[in-house]
């Protein structure tokens, strides 16, 4: 299967938020690569992943990052695939810093930004997805199905004490 997505973060910290990118994606049966690229660290890195990630075959970058969070900007700045910016949590802020870092972009560089913390993740593992399905009917089949069986767990109880 070849690689669509890549989901990249700025520190190994980041991954239990998003490992719900990953989740998401895995569910929906959608091949991706994770790569630890620090904005800070290892800018070199983080311009060749970017750079190079439609020659690599991808179609969707996830960039996750907390804190000043220039990760998913500055990868945006370096590809024209789509780039989904996921707020991580940060304990200062409590991603709030992270959330005005991404959501601000000035205008000619473009990232979609999700809400901060493992919702964002889980929906930019779905977004992706909904990028892709744009020319993959089987996938937008398999989406489908996700959000038809979210609703039905809902229908299937919709008395919330039916569980105490």
């Amino acid at each position: 299967m070849t690689v669509k997505v890549g989901i990249i973060m700025g520190s190994k910290s980041d991954w239990p938020t998003m490992q719900h990118a990953a989740d998401m994606l895995d569910k929906l049966g959608v091949s991706y690569e994770v790569k630890v690229v620090s904005a800070h660290r290892t800018p070199d890195l983080l311009f060749d992943y970017a750079k190079t990630a439609q020659s690599r075959g991808l179609k969707v970058i996830i960039a996750g990052a907390g804190g000043a969070a220039h990760l998913p900007g500055m990868a945006a700045s370096q590809t024209s695939l789509p780039v989904l910016g996921v707020p991580v949590q940060s304990r200062a802020l409590k991603g709030l810093d992270s959330l005005l870092s991404i959501v601000q972009m000035p205008g000619g560089v473009a990232v979609g930004t999700l809400a901060i913390g493992d919702a964002g993740a889980k929906n930019a593992g779905l977004l992706a997805a909904q990028i892709l399905a744009t020319s993959d009917d089987a996938l937008l089949a398999r989406i489908d199905t996700f959000r038809a069986e979210q609703t039905d767990s809902v229908l299937a109880q919709p008395d919330p004490r039916d569980d105490i």
